[in-house]
């Protein structure tokens, strides 16, 4: 009878693991929405699918990589249930945030620093020294989804008593890369950018330094955010183990050091109240509902 109970108490055991971990399997996959950091979907599919991997491995559960265009797009999405988790934008993220309720779960470290700067550029050609020598010049800005391409600029611009339309010749909307190219090759006066990319584009060879004059830069800026729909917000526990993963990423990381791109050296856990500065000029512009 002895034998036996233990026979049948390692059956019930083998039942309730493998009924635990065909539930598992059965969890439907995360899906990962990223903004578009690289130059084009294709290469910025393969520069974050290594991190959608090890979030896999961490969480025990399949996560979807898709890289979503437009700040706006990745936001909308987050607050639509297409996607679960998003590494986006500090505008991005305070719009998700405001409409839908995506909350923050870590920030992304650059050199080491949650922080970075928005710039205006010009060529060296243009006689703009400044961003009030913009005026009657054409001018271009990131997507509106952009914080430091669109948020941050524009809430200088009105801080100055400058309404874009209305004093420079022609304003475009168009992405980070786009705006430096043109800009070098004199096809544009001036755009707004952020150093990470100048800094990039500059390493890579798509850009010279001496062909991008920097004639404003803004006060420290919140990096981007690793959010969570406010479904998964709820649930602490899952929070707490993405949290975990997310720290363990950088270059300490001996057995997947490379899991983000150049400079890109992990995460730090951060909440809502990080992104105050960024929430405070979307309300400030006019292009944040008070909630």
């Amino acid at each position: 009878m002895k034998l036996l109970r233990i026979v049948l108490t390692l059956l019930a055991s083998a039942v309730v693991a493998f009924a635990s971990s065909t539930l598992v399997a059965a969890e439907p996959p995360l899906k990962l929405g990223v903004g578009l950091f690289q130059p084009d979907k294709e290469k910025n599919d393969a520069t974050y699918k290594p991190l959608a991997a090890y979030l896999a491995a961490k969480l025990g559960r399949p996560v979807e990589l898709r890289t979503v265009d437009t700040w706006e797009g990745l936001a909308k999405s987050l607050a639509n249930g297409e996607t679960d988790l998003a590494l986006m934008g500090p505008w991005g993220y305070v719009l998700a945030n405001n409409e839908a309720r995506a909350q923050v779960v870590s920030t992304i470290l650059y050199d080491g620093k949650p922080e970075y700067f928005a710039l205006m550029v010009t060529h060296p050609g243009s006689g703009i020294t400044k961003p009030a020598d913009i005026k009657g010049r054409s001018f271009a800005f990131g997507d509106k989804g952009s914080t430091s391409g669109y948020l941050i600029p524009l809430h200088y611009f009105m801080k100055q008593g400058i309404d874009p339309e209305k004093a420079f010749s022609r304003v475009l909307y168009t992405k980070h890369q786009a705006i430096e190219t043109e800009v070098a090759a004199g096809q544009l006066d001036a755009g707004a950018d952020y150093n990470r990319n100048r800094n990039a584009m500059i390493e890579q060879g798509l850009l010279k330094a001496e062909q991008s004059v920097i004639i404003w830069q803004s006060d420290p800026l919140p990096n981007d955010a690793f959010a969570v729909s406010e479904a998964l917000a709820k649930d602490k526990a899952f929070v707490g183990r993405l949290q975990a993963a997310l720290t363990d990423v950088g270059p300490q990381l001996k057995s997947a050091p490379d899991l983000l791109p150049a400079h890109y050296t992990g995460f730090v856990t951060k909440d809502n109240a990080f992104y105050k500065p960024i929430r405070d000029a979307g309300l400030a512009t006019g292009k944040l509902e008070p909630k």
